[in-house]
């Protein structure tokens, strides 16, 4: 039958008038033996009382705040139990409340909450709170050192644990939908070092950097080198310059390139592509409008050239000319930097010998070109001097695979090395 018995604090040692900071249960609560029933803390130590029954709570005898020392009953409980099992009490020791720093306080001084991460004993030793709830901290996944406690001294309770997970599921999720969260940059004052200047960026460089900020955490980057031999190229392009130097139109080398990189899209159409917004499906287009990254004195701009599949060299050359020109002088619509298929971006004219170029999404490809150089290159039993340029094609992973951008920088130094390839 069931019997009424007084659950009892055990021996705690030497200890009188411990402090009771926490109650687990509730009169009418059913529970198991070895549940922890009351934390109490010593001027040393934290420790948890389980329950040596199992069955129903009748009557609290104690509150949070209390004093109690061994033998002092806790409650009354209706159990069927024939005998007592208890195990060792768990202990922790007591630390002071950690302060909560200035970084993890939103507007007003409230407490910004982060994600459940798992804790770990570096973090969760720190924070103020019993045995039973660091376990069950540890159970939902919760850094207890990032939880504000409202216990007595900042103690975390059971509570504070429930109200972080709840806050933190709440939170939307970030804008790649990958609920990535990215740690806060630590705020230095850089005058203590010495003298500083503080210049605002540009509306552009804002822009631009939110954006590439967003590509490069959400899409799988992998970056293809290459060299092309530009040799016979360059010297053609060199003649036709002089040929229309008169009528006011430059002949670059990024004409050619963007004449080269339409015929490898139209030769390897997934790079002329874009995911879906639900990742699913790719999106393959007919048409090839290609951007093409300009140094301004406000930041990079990429316009786009249209139709470059239905335009010669030369045109390119003259409209590359005329969209730059406007993007330098801040003429550039809306319409004029939308709708690419692939980027270009070119640093020949600056210098250097390679760099991984960020994808501009929706595209799913990206085509870097360095400074070109003459080097040996070892031909029919001997080194010859060839003018050879630099690529570095970045492309998004989940649409292409290593070989396939291997394929594609190969098939574009073959264009180059040969611009006649562009007449078949």
């Amino acid at each position: 039958m069931a019997e009424l018995k007084k659950i009892l604090v055990p021996d705690i040692g030497n200890f009188k008038g411990v402090n009771v900071i926490e109650v687990f249960v509730k009169a009418g609560d059913t529970i198991r033996a070895e549940d922890a029933l009351i934390t109490l803390e010593t001027d040393k130590a934290a420790m948890d009382v389980p329950s040596p029954y199992s069955g129903v709570i009748k009557e609290m005898k104690i509150k949070a705040g209390d004093k109690v020392s061994q033998g002092s009953v806790i409650l009354l409980l209706e159990s069927s139990d024939a005998a007592p099992t208890m195990q060792p009490v768990a202990v922790a020791p007591v630390l002071p409340p950690s302060p909560q720093p200035s970084s993890a306080r939103g507007e007003g001084g409230t407490p910004a909450q982060a994600l459940p991460v798992p804790a770990t004993a570096s973090t969760a030793t720190k924070a103020h709170a019993s045995p039973a709830i660091r376990r069950f901290a540890r159970e939902l996944g919760v850094d207890l050192a990032q939880v504000r406690g409202s216990g007595e001294k900042g103690r975390v309770t059971k509570d504070d644990v429930q109200n972080f997970v709840k806050a933190a599921l709440a939170q939307p999720r970030d804008a790649t939908g990958s609920g990535l969260r990215i740690a806060e940059m630590p705020v230095v004052d850089f005058a203590q070092f010495g003298v500083v200047e503080t210049r605002p960026l540009s509306r552009i460089q804002k822009l631009s950097g939110a954006n590439l900020h967003r590509n490069w955490v959400s899409i799988p980057h992998v970056t293809q080198f290459d060299e092309a031999d530009i040799t016979e190229m360059e010297a053609f392009r060199k003649q036709l310059g002089e040929e229309y130097a008169q009528q006011g139109i430059k002949i670059t080398p990024l004409a050619f390139l963007l004449k080269a990189v339409m015929e490898a899209l139209q030769h390897f159409p997934d790079f002329n592509a874009s995911l879906d917004a639900g990742g699913e499906n790719l999106i393959l287009k007919k048409y090839c409008h290609i951007g093409v990254a300009v140094d301004t004195p406000d930041g990079l701009m990429v316009p786009v050239l249209r139709d470059v599949d239905c335009k010669g060299i030369v045109q390119l050359a003259k409209e590359l000319g005329e969209i730059s020109a406007r993007a330098r002088d801040k003429k550039l619509s809306a319409a004029d930097m939308q709708g690419g298929c692939f980027t270009i971006s070119s640093l020949g004219g600056i210098g250097g010998t390679a760099f991984t170029p960020i994808i501009n999404a929706p595209e799913v490809a990206i085509l870097g070109v360095s400074r070109s150089c003459m080097k040996p290159v070892y031909r029919n039993g001997e080194f010859v001097p060839r003018l050879m340029l630099p690529l570095a094609l970045s492309y998004d992973h989940r649409v292409i695979d290593g070989a396939s951008a291997a394929h594609f920088t190969v098939y574009l130094s073959q264009i180059l090395a040969d611009i006649r390839r562009l007449a078949l």
